[in-house]
């Protein structure tokens, strides 16, 4: 007679999870083969994950079919998350996720934010301690359009001439999330006015025009046209032609990756490296997805 099995045994312990990675025909970019991030990842997988996330900026995980906790699981184990200002689009239950949809309610209400990556920009940048990464998780995709671009600011900053780079040396830039709000909100009335509280969150903040990557010690361009508003010391004039001039050339097609989006993919990528643009969905169509942003560093 077979021997029973004690009710007191401990659980088995999950099998390791492990993954391949294949890096994408482009600046930037690879797609994680072979995990599930619904399931435990042990810590040596997961110390690979983070690595590859360093080399490469940007991670594809196809067809996660995960729930919101399980998103914000996952995101944080890099780092502590942000609530984004726009309380107005947080998915119910779960302030650490913003919806960013072009979808209206029955009243007529928008589900999320339709017009969330509108200019080339780095999340979260007008904080004194911009974002660590974002994790985008696809819910609802359209037929077409809907794309999400990438541009690379390693190789915008290593492919400037020596003399540009010498100049931007040392100086700092202000960086305000209300610089092109009201510009949005003329284009699209649904986006809610901000209240005062709203806007006491998001006062202005300075930085490096170029910063280094607090993991590798890489020098990037770090100013959008999304959110830089003027460069600090210099004549309005002059610092408005520089940004300009770094604005065109840091989204040159060299740097740049083009997601185009399946099923449940989830990307996440880092904005300590990358700026990233949407590239707009049909209005007649529907699209939705979920984003956690993990809180960074002070750059320096």
């Amino acid at each position: 007679m077979p021997a029973l099995l004690s009710t007191d045994a401990p659980p088995r312990a999950s099998s390791p999870q492990h993954f391949e990675l294949r890096r994408f025909d482009a600046p930037v970019g690879a797609e994680v083969i072979g995990l599930d991030i619904a399931k435990p990842i042990d810590d040596a997988e997961f110390a690979r994950l983070h690595r590859a996330h360093l080399d490469h900026h940007v991670l594809v995980f196809r067809d996660q079919r995960i729930t919101p906790a399980q998103h914000i699981a996952f995101s944080r184990r890099f780092g502590p998350l942000d609530i984004h200002v726009l309380h107005q689009f947080h998915l119910e239950d779960h302030p650490e996720i913003l919806i960013v949809s072009n979808i209206k309610k029955d009243n007529g209400e928008p589900l999320g934010l339709g017009d969330a990556g509108a200019y080339w920009h780095s999340d979260i940048s007008y904080k004194p301690e911009p974002s660590l990464g974002s994790l985008l998780h696809a819910q609802e995709l359209p037929g077409e359009g809907g794309d999400t671009l990438f541009a690379d600011q390693h190789l915008a900053w290593e492919a400037l001439a020596p003399a540009l780079q010498q100049r931007m040396l040392g100086l700092k830039a202000e960086h305000s999330y209300l610089a092109k709000y009201e510009a949005l909100r003329a284009k699209n009335p649904w986006r809610p006015a901000l209240s005062q509280a709203q806007i006491d969150k998001v006062a202005p903040a300075v930085h490096p025009v170029v910063r280094t990557h607090p993991e590798t010690g890489r020098k990037a361009l770090f100013v959008s046209e999304h959110f830089t508003t003027r460069i600090l010391g210099l004549p309005q004039d002059e610092g408005d032609a520089l940004l300009a001039e770094l604005f065109a050339h840091s989204v040159k097609p060299e740097f740049v990756y083009r997601h185009r989006w399946a099923p449940h993919d989830l990307v996440f990528w880092d904005n300590r490296s990358l700026m990233h643009l949407a590239a707009g969905t049909p209005d007649a169509l529907r699209r939705k997805l979920y984003r956690t942003t993990v809180r960074g560093d002070a750059p320096f």
